[in-house]
């Protein structure tokens, strides 16, 4: 069989058990996988299309025939490792912020700059789950009458902050229901010198504080939708909000177009026709997107498209988007399926 020698760090991670399961479902021809991790969890076996599979720690060797790579353990672990996998001849997909705004780095969602790829120096970059799905939703309006300004204002599940906050959430809740004090020791963030109880409580705060009063995340929101659309004129701005939800990112986006003739109508349609979309908008038998059914699926789900009635040209949209899915592990696996689409990988194994 020919296929591709393919390795996955963090393979025990919240993304990374998801690009496991991405990988089998996947088009993409494969030959051998390696599942890697920290020396913690080195040892620990899980499943690949039936087979049992030990992780092993993750070290430069570790890429040795390597001929793809997704990186989902960490900003840290990215910037030692992955140039030792491009150097050994892997092309990696890079789940963290670490390359993210590299110049010489593509930052890729498939649906909207796939071309980008053609300019990989053996280093991709998956955007941030909360720009990832935002950009799916825009991307066809943007084609057809262009984009002037995004203001969007985010509420992202807890799973955005790994497998520990998902039962910080559960382990709180369960505390508040039963009248006792909740333990907050991760969210907002897990090095920050407070942490707060997300159980019932949403916070304003994701990733740490930047100048200006804005949050890391809300920078890289601002940010990658320039680098990923290609446009630094595109006037974008973000409020960020963690938010007492499992899984799933929602969005309320206010967008102004730059060309005239747009309609509420007319967005529906380009909508339901752009890929990765999926149009949930009939507010007369109540169908918008809602968090617990996108969870699990690839797509971005869009409703409550509508025109903003105080300005021209500007409208409104709610957007859902699975963000450990699309977010991260199916869109990695997408851009490993353009790569060989494409023929930007290196020949496969026998």
């Amino acid at each position: 069989m020919t296929g591709y020698n393919i390795a996955i760090v963090g393979a025990t991670g919240a993304v990374g058990t998801r690009i496991i399961k991405m990988l089998e479902q996947s088009s993409l021809p494969i030959a051998d996988v390696k599942l890697l991790a920290s020396q913690r969890s080195a040892g620990k076996v899980l499943k690949f299309a039936g087979k049992n599979l030990q992780v092993q720690e993750a070290v430069p060797a570790s890429f040795e025939d390597v001929d793809l790579a997704f990186f989902s353990a960490g900003g840290s672990v990215s910037k030692k490792l992955a140039p030792e996998a491009v150097k050994r001849g892997a092309v990696v997909i890079d789940n963290t912020s670490a390359f993210r705004m590299d110049p010489s780095v593509p930052l890729v969602v498939p649906e909207v700059n796939e071309q980008a790829l053609t300019k990989h120096q053996g280093l991709i970059a998956n955007p941030n789950c909360s720009t990832i799905q935002m950009v799916v939703a825009l991307e066809s309006l943007r084609q057809e009458f262009g984009l002037k300004k995004v203001i969007v204002t985010t509420m992202q599940a807890v799973s955005g902050a790994g497998n520990r906050a998902i039962q910080e959430l559960y382990t709180q809740t369960k505390a508040v229901l039963n009248g006792e004090e909740p333990k907050a020791e991760i969210l907002p963030v897990a090095g920050a010198d407070k942490h707060f109880q997300i159980a019932f409580n949403p916070l304003a705060q994701i990733d740490v504080f930047e100048d200006g009063g804005y949050t890391h995340e809300e920078w890289k929101m601002i940010h990658e939708t320039k680098k990923i659309m290609d446009d630094e004129d595109i006037q974008v701005t973000a409020t960020c909000v963690r938010v007492p939800v499992a899984i799933s990112h929602s969005e309320s986006v206010w967008f102004e177009l730059k060309q005239d003739g747009a309609t509420v109508a007319k967005l529906q349609q380009l909508l339901s026709e752009a890929p990765g979309v999926i149009l949930r908008d009939d507010p007369t038998r109540q169908i918008f997107p809602q968090a617990v059914q996108a969870a699990g699926q690839k797509e971005t789900f869009v409703g409550r498209v509508r025109a903003d009635g105080e300005q021209k040209n500007a409208f409104h949209l709610y957007c859902v988007a699975d963000n450990l899915l699309k977010g991260a592990a199916w869109n990695s696996v997408q851009i490993a399926e353009s790569l060989d689409r494409m023929n930007l990988l290196q020949i496969p194994h026998n």
